[in-house]
């Protein structure tokens, strides 16, 4: 019904703007997080979990190793229906310490043919100060949330750690674990931060605002698939000598391989690419990870994530849980319960 009914009403909302239908999607979800029952009649279709799903991660309990991966629910606006479509863990953000509107639009493009998505959206968000405001009025979600933190476009680079420190900060209380985005391709210089030195000094800062507290969290780093392996293990370094908890493989590419023809006039518009063409990368990406850390450092797999055997494929190389988002828009919410009932199948 997802593929043949609603998907093709989604892609016609905004005169085919997606993201109108990304935003028309997301309110629509907060609405029935409201209405009492709709919930729980959601959670009845697409959020009962099997049994043996669970899993305990860098100290935090998983009710299922499928979580859904930031940049979908940036501001934390519809948090109670993510459970309800089968999700073990939610990411929101990416957010910064100043809101700010992002970049021009357009800013989103479907490659419908590729199952893949261009985005250049630029951090949009309403700000660390205002999503710790929203949520505090949440109770009890049911599943552990992770919060991205990234650089507000306004700070200058040398001011960078201040930035993600306040971040950190204002939000600490409410997030289960913390991933540091460095790697989106769409505020400029942001993936310098990925250079060895400037990655030592803001994991340093995060790390000990975190040790300082009385209820330490886990801190982990989100990489690029567009790094080399010889800068990826300069990272890993870095990571394992600051005490990061884990990795986030990966982010968006800066590359157009793998596309298919009819959407290669799309191929031209910047941004970072996500969606089937990352598959392939980002299990590549998980595996040498893996292999270099020799299994110590938790990964979550996360790009390309179409059907459930491209979750079992980024577990095979080493993931200990994954995230997808752009699989949702054209596989639709049963996509989840698929990878979830695959994974509780699995020996």
């Amino acid at each position: 019904m997802y593929r043949r009914v609603i998907r093709p009403l989604l892609y016609r909302l905004g005169k085919g703007d997606a993201e109108v239908a990304h935003e028309q999607t997301l309110h629509g979800l907060r609405r029935l997080s409201r209405v009492p029952g709709a919930v729980s009649a959601l959670s009845r279709s697409y959020g009962a979990l099997p049994d043996g799903l669970a899993r305990t991660v860098f100290g935090v309990r998983f009710p299922s190793p499928v979580g859904l991966a930031a940049g979908m629910d940036k501001n934390g606006i519809a948090l109670p229906a993510w459970r309800a479509l089968g999700f073990g863990f939610v990411e929101v953000g990416t957010v910064t310490a100043h809101p700010q509107p992002g970049n021009p639009k357009p800013r989103l493009f479907r490659l419908v043919e590729s199952e893949a998505v261009i985005n250049r959206m630029g951090f949009n968000n309403l700000g660390s100060e205002a999503l710790a405001q929203r949520l505090a009025g949440y109770g009890d979600l049911g599943y552990p949330l992770g919060i991205s933190i990234g650089k507000s476009k306004v700070t200058p680079l040398e001011d960078a750690v201040e930035d993600y420190v306040t971040s950190l900060q204002r939000l600490y209380r409410y997030g289960d674990y913390f991933a540091v985005n460095v790697s989106s391709p769409n505020t400029p210089g942001l993936r310098s931060l990925q250079d060895a030195g400037h990655l030592r000094e803001l994991l340093t800062a995060l790390h000990h605002e975190a040790l300082s507290t009385r209820e330490p969290k886990p801190i982990l780093v989100k990489i690029a698939p567009d790094l080399t392996e010889q800068a990826i293990d300069e990272l890993l370094g870095v990571c394992t000598e600051v005490g990061v908890a884990g990795i986030i493989a990966t982010n968006t590419t800066i590359g157009r391989t793998g596309l298919a023809p009819a959407d290669e006039p799309l191929a031209t518009e910047a941004g970072g690419l996500s969606g089937q063409p990352l598959t392939e990368i980002s299990a590549k990406t998980v595996a040498h990870i893996y292999a270099e850390t020799g299994g110590a450092l938790p990964i979550i797999g996360v790009g390309g994530i179409l059907n459930p055997n491209d979750a079992s494929r980024l577990f095979d190389a080493g993931a200990s849980l994954v995230q997808l988002y752009t699989g949702l828009i054209y596989r639709g919410p049963g996509l989840v319960r698929r990878t979830n009932r695959h994974l509780a199948r699995q020996p």
